[in-house]
């Protein structure tokens, strides 16, 4: 589906699953505002996926800070002069058990997570409610549809993300503004490499056991999602002429979980 003209907000877009719907977006003939905590990191990418300068824009986000995400989004919507998608993907991961998990690595990742959504909604919507139109996109996963060990907040903050996405919905209709969850599975990220020392460390099996038998065991064919995947889901949602699926999440996981 085409994004010509379109001007799009990705989040934690400097690297991973963020990078590439920023490349896929641009592609689609979208331009694009990489926003990301780090931002040298963030202007090296622009400038990696457009040399000319002229399509893609980078701000420095600390998504969970307030005042820099509403001063992010309206530099951006300067920039362009509009704003028509947001991409909320920015995300963390801290993997331990549920009676020893610290209550403020607890609190960090439910803040990046959903105070992070919550923030740059709310500041992309004043501009799309202006337009009368716009599409928000969240990053859920599987975790979205049902739990694993040693991810609680994780968890929990990615079922939130469906809640959230229902009310944008309920709420941005009379805008023009949809809203939907894109719930990948296991995708070979530097967030997921981490995981897997982690998670043999806490589970007591090897780091190839762990991809095996708890990242990829339910799969259908023992594949890890891939970027590309998740980035041709983002157009397909970004670009979607009507209400038809707004409100709706979709699963991408090598048949991890099926609804």
């Amino acid at each position: 589906m085409s994004l010509s003209n379109k001007v799009a907000i990705v989040t934690g877009a400097a690297s991973g699953i963020g990078k590439e719907i920023a490349r896929e977006f641009l592609a689609q003939g979208a331009r694009i505002a990489i926003a990301d905590l780090n931002a040298e990191q963030a202007a090296a990418a622009a400038k990696e996926l457009d040399p000319s300068g002229e399509k893609a824009f980078s701000v420095g986000m600390n998504v969970t800070d307030e005042a820099q995400v509403e001063a992010g989004v309206d530099a951006i919507a300067g920039h362009f002069g509009q704003i028509d998608i947001l991409v909320s993907n920015a995300g963390i991961q801290i993997v331990a058990p549920l009676e020893t998990f610290k209550f403020s690595d607890w609190k960090t990742l439910l803040s990046v997570h959903l105070d992070g959504a919550f923030l740059t909604t709310r500041a992309c919507l004043k501009h799309m409610y202006k337009a009368g139109s716009g599409s928000v996109i969240y990053m859920g996963s599987v975790h979205s549809k049902e739990a694993s060990v040693l991810k609680a907040p994780y968890v929990t903050a990615k079922h939130g993300l469906e809640g959230l996405a229902k009310v944008v919905a309920k709420e941005g209709a009379a805008h023009g503004v949809r809203a939907n969850v894109i719930c990948p599975g296991f995708v070979r990220t530097p967030l997921v490499d981490k995981q897997i020392p982690e998670q043999a460390k806490e589970l007591g099996i090897s780091e190839a056991d762990v991809i095996k038998t708890v990242m990829l065991k339910d799969t259908v064919d023992g594949e890890f999602t891939t970027v590309e995947d998740v980035a041709r889901c983002a157009v397909f949602f970004a670009g979607f002429p009507t209400n038809a699926l707004t409100g709706q999440s979709i699963v991408v996981s090598h048949g991890w979980f099926m609804q």
